[in-house]
């Protein structure tokens, strides 16, 4: 059961530098939640889909608009300037560029992880990969990109791409794909579609992956039978991966990703075609998991992040889901492994929720997948 959402207080305004180093704007909003109070500010506007981003030391944010560029956005937050160096890369329907993540030494390092959509129209699949970031004065480029994973596969599909990337504690990432629309790819052990992958930052296989040696299924899978994660978390205190995906009319799910396992799409799920008609043999089946939380109907849900407690303390450790459809940030309690508590957040007031990122400056971010999205802070409204 879920409680009323929450009560608009009215307008304040906002103008300062925080300590990432983006002005803040004007354009600020206190909205009241169950728990706190919060002011939602917004930092940067037209964007073309915003998706991924990452926060540089000098206070700029490198971010992945989907469908034009790679851009780094002044530490003002008003203007932006393409970096030089990305691969080649289709951009239509949920097609583009996509994740992007900074390695955990970045700061020594400037390598940076994303994913993208590679191939030519008729012929297009999910790739990871890695580069160094350069900057040159104002702007930037990228040197020495490698691919790391990439769906051999390819597909006419403009659905279903996923995708995430996320450094694991031990050093490893894990990479997610989607299913393309076909669901059947993600049963199949010897196809990258409606994975999760795991593979070292050189993008050799770790030697204690579950298929490991080859002989069941690719080296790199983690997980299988996903259909289309959105979002990817690392739980604080237990290091597990934590993920959540589409699910087709109902059965969006979060996940707890184990080694070896089976996440049962399209088999088993708590959805419906589209058509209405049923998908596989219902919502159990032997040897395949349970999803820690279901949503019916769907919310369309995309970023993830555990949240930290430098910006609301009261929602320490809780999950925090974006949603694509819904419009809005779902706030989930957590107690032994299991979702004991559902909020729902500033609900249509912002549009497509797509990326959320715990801030340097220890406010919650957010990006709004629009034709003129924008980026967003959370931080308390007093």
């Amino acid at each position: 059961m879920f409680r009323p959402l929450l009560q608009v207080l009215p307008a304040a305004t906002l103008l300062f530098v925080q300590g990432a180093g983006a002005a803040v704007s004007s354009e600020a909003r206190i909205f009241r939640t169950e728990k706190a109070d919060i002011r939602v500010t917004k930092v940067a506007g037209d964007l073309d889909h915003p998706w991924g981003f990452l926060f540089l030391p000098d206070g700029s944010i490198l971010l992945n608009e989907r469908g034009s560029a790679m851009v780094l956005i002044a530490p003002d937050g008003k203007s932006k300037s393409a970096v030089a160096g990305v691969p080649d890369f289709f951009a239509w329907g949920q097609a583009g560029l996509m994740d992007l993540v900074p390695a955990p030494d970045f700061e020594t390092s400037g390598t940076i992880y994303f994913t993208y959509t590679e191939g030519v129209e008729g012929s297009l699949g999910t790739a990871a990969a890695r580069a160094k970031l350069v900057r040159m004065g104002k702007g930037a480029r990228l040197e020495d990109v490698k691919v790391l994973v990439r769906m051999e596969k390819r597909t006419e599909s403009l659905d279903n791409f996923g995708s995430r990337i996320l450094p694991a504690p031990d050093g490893t990432l894990f990479v997610a794909f989607g299913d393309r629309m076909q669901g059947e790819r993600a049963q199949d052990p010897f196809d990258t579609a409606g994975k999760v992958m795991r593979v070292n930052p050189d993008g050799s296989i770790p030697p204690d992956n579950p298929f490991a040696d080859g002989g069941k299924a690719l080296k790199e899978i983690w997980s299988t039978g996903h259909r289309n994660i959105q979002g990817m978390a690392i739980q604080p205190g237990t290091g597990a991966l934590w993920t959540v995906e589409h699910g087709p009319q109902g059965g969006d799910e979060i996940n707890r990703p184990q080694a070896g396992g089976n996440y049962g799409w399209p088999v088993i799920t708590y959805g419906r075609d589209y058509s209405g008609d049923p998908v596989g043999i219902g919502t159990h089946a032997e040897g395949m998991e349970q999803p820690i939380h279901y949503w019916v109907p769907s919310i369309a849900p995309s970023g993830m992040i555990f949240h930290d407690g430098s910006a609301i303390p009261a929602w320490k450790d809780d999950l925090l889901v974006g949603a694509l459809r819904d419009q809005m940030i779902v706030r989930l309690e957590i107690a032994d492994g299991k979702v004991v508590h559902e909020e729902r957040m500033i609900q249509g007031e912002f549009g497509r929720i797509r990326t959320l990122r715990n801030g340097p400056d220890g406010a919650i971010w957010f990006s709004t997948d629009e034709d003129e999205g924008a980026l967003y802070r959370i931080a308390p409204a007093d």
